[in-house]
């Protein structure tokens, strides 16, 4: 059975919806969520779209993602419910930062939505992050200056493009490009364009397409990885700094109840 087929049948069980429920609810025969749900026929894009606000799921995680192995709890809303994309919490509701290896960000663009990949990441939390949804995203390259490539920024998550601020860094996630640690100087709303900057000025600025944008994340703080070798950076190097980070952290916080 395809993803979507059981993602379908999951989806309208756990509403405690029948096959004609669902069917009424989207203007279609019960025949053809039969066959949906059955895997005899795939939903076109329109359908996917209602079955996509019905749910309040995106179609990327309902094509892609296998839900049934998913707390649905732990998906990030926006706007009017509507989820946006999957994001993992820890026994007592917190929220994991997940971390994008080196090797898995070529991927993100295709799994950013998938629940599958959000899961499969290496995550843990860090005591001394604000509110909000965060991820730490690697750095290619020395366009951002004096991050150097091999080190990692946690960025927050921006719902609203209006939440961005005009010469703070980001990471920009783009449909053909992927994933780019900027300066972001404005926003031309009339355009639909963000204007990237890069630091190091041997680069060009450039424009991109709000529309090509998939997401913002704000630059918070960045892990330099520049005490390892290039053959020691690898994941265990760097779980291990971020581990080390967070016992210095509550170290500190515990010196300062004294």
């Amino acid at each position: 059975m395809s993803k979507i087929a059981s993602n379908i049948r999951f989806l309208r069980q756990l509403k405690g919806l029948s096959q004609e429920q669902l069917a009424d609810e989207l203007s279609i025969t019960r025949s053809r969520v039969g066959g949906y749900e059955e895997g005899r026929n795939e939903p076109p894009i329109d359908l996917l779209i209602r079955l996509s606000e019905f749910f309040h799921i995106a179609i990327d995680a309902l094509v892609r993602g296998d839900l049934k192995k998913t707390n649905l709890d732990g998906l990030m809303k926006v706007g009017k419910n509507r989820i946006l994309f999957p994001i993992l919490i820890d026994n007592e509701g917190n929220d994991m930062v997940e971390l994008i290896p080196l090797k898995a960000s070529a991927g993100y663009t295709r799994g950013y939505a998938d629940p599958e990949y959000i899961e499969k990441l290496p995550k843990m939390k860090l005591p001394f992050l604000p509110t909000g949804k965060f991820r730490a995203f690697p750095i290619r390259g020395d366009s951002m200056p004096p991050i150097r490539e091999g080190s990692f920024v946690i960025c927050k998550y921006l719902e609203k493009f209006d939440d961005m601020k005009p010469g703070n860094t980001y990471v920009v996630v783009t449909r053909d490009d992927g994933l780019a640690y900027k300066r972001i100087m404005g926003w031309n709303k009339k355009e639909g364009t963000f204007d990237l900057h890069s630091d190091n000025k041997v680069y060009a600025p450039y424009k991109v397409k709000a529309e090509d944008v998939l997401e913002l994340w704000e630059y918070t703080c960045s892990i330099n990885m520049n005490q390892y070798r290039e053959d020691e950076l690898n994941l265990d190097s760097i779980m291990n700094m971020l581990r080390g980070l967070k016992v210095e952290i509550a170290d500190l916080r515990k010196d300062r109840r004294y």
